[in-house]
């Protein structure tokens, strides 16, 4: 069993992490930099130690990571999401230092982290994949010849990308001409590598992921699937399990095809196929992340399956711990990421100071959060401070009480998208559980919700004006 696990990453996460380890009696080792010496996850833990003053920097430092992790006696890491949780580097150097990585080897994540050898491994295995390039394009008259063949829009993707970085939508040559060398410059940026290849656009489809686990004695599950599909810029905002939108026979199908995948890559620990089922009604293969998702609540919600706690069991070898004819999913779950944007100005980023912040409650609500009263928002890392999810027997009541537990919530002093997803909720798609991924760019007017403040929110600014003039 893991007796001490370092955990190499930041914010609500890691927040996240610290709970499960609390429950299995494992002590939990924090890092933090400069901009997270007061951070949530640093007063959780049992542990905390610098990893350096740079905010980005610290939390890539593998090497720097890895010999605290052993200096403090760690026998386990687990990596989070973002920053190293899908670098082959950072695992294989855990495992040549004696540590367990919360993850799969790093040969998996090598594999599947490269999108050309994701697609050849899983059209092998059978998996359906997008239309596109048998590998990176080397050329624009390449580009544009694959283009011709099947068809625009066509997509041009980072082959190293992820995180909806590194992608192009060409509807026309012109734009493909224009995209072609944005593209290579933004992979180079964001991820070291030059590599670009092409994929057919599917149209208005629907973005369905399927969580899987898989232990190290050959048994592979699925706790069934979520639907991504409302996202901006290819940044998901809203996420549900299980889709509403599928019908028993679909569920089957791709839940079949993420277990197919992950059997063919020999996948151990937690993972995400992710798909997109076009308006045919078919499911194509987009990626697989290696890795614990940000959504990872609605899942836990409908299953009641603890993930975090299932990936600390398969890392210490245990057998999983539960058969796929034993999961069974009940009723709806919907997380919002609450992010610290402002919708009414383009979803600019927020930072500063908490003022207050009110957690909601009651029946069927869950919040994971790295704020609190007073907490200071950095304005290095990305915008998400917390998350909000909602549980519920049926699709109407999860919709219900969704409203609810958002109108509960109050994070003052900053922008948040709060009142952007109370405005999300009134819409008749919402409600009737039909969506795709151009919702967000369908609905403009979402942005121009009242600005009115709400007494609550009125009270305090009053309250703290006279605090300021009685000079408490």
């Amino acid at each position: 069993m893991i007796r001490k696990l370092l955990i190499a990453n930041r914010g609500e996460i890691a927040v996240r992490i610290v709970r499960a380890c609390q429950e299995m009696g494992i002590r939990s080792v924090a890092v933090y930099t400069d901009a997270d010496r007061h951070a949530l996850h640093v007063k959780k833990a049992d542990e905390a130690y610098h990893i350096g003053p740079d905010s980005v920097a610290g939390y890539l430092n593998i090497h720097r990571i890895v010999n605290i992790a052993r200096a403090a006696g760690c026998d386990a890491v687990h990596p989070g999401y973002g920053f190293l949780s899908e670098n082959a580097e950072f695992a294989r150097t855990c495992a040549r230092r004696g540590l367990r990585f919360v993850g799969p080897d790093a040969e998996v994540i090598r594999r599947m982290g490269d999108k050309i050898e994701a697609r050849r491994v899983m059209q092998a295995a059978g998996v359906p994949v997008v239309p596109g390039s048998d590998g990176n394009v080397e050329s624009l008259d390449e580009a544009l010849a694959v283009a011709e063949e099947i068809g625009y829009p066509v997509m041009l993707k980072a082959t190293a990308g992820g995180g909806g970085r590194g992608i192009r939508r060409c509807e026309t040559t012109d734009q493909l001409r224009r995209n072609y060398e944005r593209v290579i410059s933004e992979s180079r940026k964001a991820f070291g590598r030059a590599e670009i290849f092409l994929e057919k656009c599917i149209e208005r489809p629907r973005h369905i992921e399927v969580q899987i686990l898989a232990d190290h004695h050959g048994k592979v599950v699925h706790l069934f699937e979520r639907d991504c599909s409302i996202q901006r810029r290819h940044q998901k905002l809203v996420e549900v399990a299980p889709s509403p939108q599928l019908t028993e026979a679909q569920r089957e199908e791709v839940c079949r095809h993420a277990v197919r995948a992950a059997q063919a890559v020999g996948y151990r620990n937690a993972g995400t196929v992710e798909f997109l089922l076009d308006t045919d009604g078919r499911f194509h293969f987009m990626e697989m992340n290696t890795r614990l998702q940000v959504e990872h609540p609605v899942t836990e919600a409908i299953t009641g399956i603890d993930i975090v706690r299932a990936q600390l069991h398969i890392a210490a070898g245990e057998p999983l711990h539960c058969d796929q004819e034993t999961i069974r999913r009940r009723g709806y779950a919907i997380e919002f990421r609450i992010n610290a944007e402002d919708p009414r100005n383009d979803f600019l980023p927020s930072f500063g100071r908490v003022t207050r912040y009110y957690a909601p409650g009651g029946p069927g609500v869950r919040t994971d959060a790295a704020i609190y009263t007073g907490y200071e928002i950095p304005p290095y890392y990305d915008s998400m401070c917390a998350k909000l999810t909602v549980w519920a027997l049926d699709w109407p009541q999860a919709v219900q009480r969704a409203r609810r537990a958002l109108m509960d919530m109050g994070v003052y002093g900053v922008k948040t998208t709060i009142p952007y997803y109370l405005e999300m909720l009134k819409t008749p798609e919402f409600q009737a559980g039909r969506f795709d991924t151009g919702f967000v760019a369908a609905h403009p007017e979402l942005t121009h919700y009242a600005t009115e403040r709400s007494t609550r929110e009125m009270a305090t600014a009053i309250a703290a004006a006279i605090a300021a003039h009685a000079g408490f």
